[in-house]
């Protein structure tokens, strides 16, 4: 991973990213993030650890149902919600918020939008959002900071080929970039590492989405993220070039069944990685928080 990040151009336009962080789903969460969490959350048969405690990192848009599965494969485990923006934490009690008279009330523990526990929790479930981040490297740190000693976190995110189709269609037509780059699974590998955690497993899978028209793909496009590459088209599109993309998408990303479908790529990056005991290296003087002195006390060792 390159180290002189301060000499390169940013990557995402960082007043954009804080835009979509405030803007609420228009009704549900993204039917593809569901899907993505529920695989997810399939994933975590493998895990042997059972958190005592958990939290939910912006499941308005990360997936309200995989928040029920999680919450159901940890019955016995309190779960807290965090919503970086406050402007989506109401919405999100609302729609976590189950009657009296209704099933999920016995399907696991009510979530907290109280703040977790100082000293972290067992898992930080982070469905989609890495991806959508202004600076990834500051949120990882963040969730790192967030997970328990021997706590592990649990994320997903878009990989390099997510709408591969739709970017090769701009660049031939000669149009700005459709979307900003995403990241590799090795580079978030490497992030995970520097941020403290260790032992990162890293995997990857390609979902192909089709639609019989190019409004419905847009429309659907529209539900997963925003375009928040620096060089991006920076005023409203008109409707001669909204008619040339409907006419060029079903020609040059052409879904395999054919019939006139659009097909498009996203690359999906599954990612774990446990938070290990610190270790302070020896010195004559050596500085180290109160939270990392009470996790080494109680471990009965220091690093070194």
């Amino acid at each position: 991973m390159p180290t002189d990040s301060a000499q390169r151009p940013p990557t995402i336009d960082a007043m954009a990213a804080g835009r979509w962080s405030r803007l609420a789903p228009a009704s549900q969460s993204p039917w593809l993030h569901e899907e993505i969490g529920r695989r997810m959350e399939d994933r975590l048969q493998w895990i042997t650890a059972k958190p005592r405690h958990w939290a939910d990192w912006s499941p308005l848009r990360g997936g309200l149902e995989a928040h029920g599965l999680v919450a159901r494969r940890y019955r016995d485990a309190t779960p807290y919600v965090i919503e970086p923006d406050p402007v989506l934490a109401a919405a999100t009690a609302r729609s976590l918020s189950a009657p009296w008279w209704t099933a999920r009330r016995w399907q696991g523990a009510r979530p907290s939008f109280d703040p977790p526990p100082e000293d972290g929790v067992d898992l930080l479930w982070a469905n989609m959002a890495l991806h959508m981040a202004a600076d990834p490297q500051a949120l990882i740190a963040h969730w790192h900071r967030g997970v328990a000693t021997d706590g592990f976190l649990m994320f997903s995110c878009f990989g390099p080929d997510t709408l591969l189709e739709l970017r090769a269609l701009h660049r031939q037509l000669g149009w700005p970039p459709a979307s900003h780059e995403f990241t590799d699974m090795h580079d978030w590998g490497d992030m995970l590492v520097g941020a403290g955690f260790a032992e990162p497993v890293m995997d990857m899978e390609r979902i192909v989405l089709t639609w019989t028209s190019a409004d419905a793909a847009l429309a659907e496009l529209r539900t997963l993220g925003r375009n928040l590459h620096p060089a991006r088209f920076p005023a409203l599109r008109g409707r001669d070039w909204r008619r040339a993309l409907g006419a060029a998408l079903p020609e040059l990303a052409p879904a395999e069944e054919g019939g006139g479908r659009i097909g498009l790529t996203f690359e999906i990056i599954y990612g774990h990685a446990f938070k290990p005991a610190p270790r302070v290296a020896l010195s004559a003087e050596s500085a180290v928080s109160l939270r990392e002195m009470r996790s080494m006390l109680q471990r009965g060792r220091v690093g070194n």
